[in-house]
């Protein structure tokens, strides 16, 4: 059943090279859709969390309120990892590329960085210490090792790699645009 409204999302979809009209460059966006496997990691973590706060509810009844209180510690410790998860991947604005993963987050300039490229070579399949070959997107910096933005085997393009394609072609027009700025 046809919806009668559009999304901004139908909007974007429907031309992809160009801007919507509240598109502001200064902020931090990412430029693909999550991946099925990161949204079911997610999900599943929060539904691990509602059953962990499920029993710290009933333990908080039963009278036990310090065991409550770390259970509820952990549910919310469950509930940043999901969040985490959901936020990890690349995002760029107006001031460069941002690289967040689950314990750290790297952000290089514009200024800073010398190519984008994809190339072939081994990569992690889901993050896993397993490698296979496939295509990554590396980011050259002036100054340091190239840094690993994107692969077709990370948890956003797994089974996907019309949606890397794009996400590879969005970030190195967001370079070609702003590093000569």
């Amino acid at each position: 059943m046809p919806l009668p409204f559009l999304t901004a999302e139908r909007a974007f979809d429907a031309a992809d090279d160009v801007a919507l009209p509240f598109d502001d460059h200064d902020n931090w966006r990412r430029p693909y859709r999550p991946g099925p496997w990161r949204v079911a990691a997610a999900a599943l973590l929060l539904l691990l969390a509602s059953f962990i706060l499920l029993s710290a509810m009933v333990i908080a009844f039963a009278g036990a309120l310090s065991t409550a209180t770390v259970c509820l510690a952990i549910a919310l410790v469950v509930i940043a990892v999901a969040l985490r998860i959901l936020r990890a991947g690349v995002w760029v604005s107006r001031h460069g590329a941002r690289r967040v993963t689950l314990l750290r987050t790297t952000t290089t300039a514009w200024e800073q960085v010398t190519a984008v490229r994809t190339v072939q070579q081994p990569v992690r399949w889901l993050g896993l210490p397993r490698t296979v070959q496939g295509q990554a997107l590396l980011l050259e910096r002036r100054q340091g090792e190239p840094l690993t933005l994107l692969t077709d085997h990370n948890a956003d393009f797994l089974s996907r790699p019309g949606a890397f394609e794009r996400a590879a072609d969005s970030v190195e027009v967001w370079n070609e645009e702003y590093s000569g700025v």
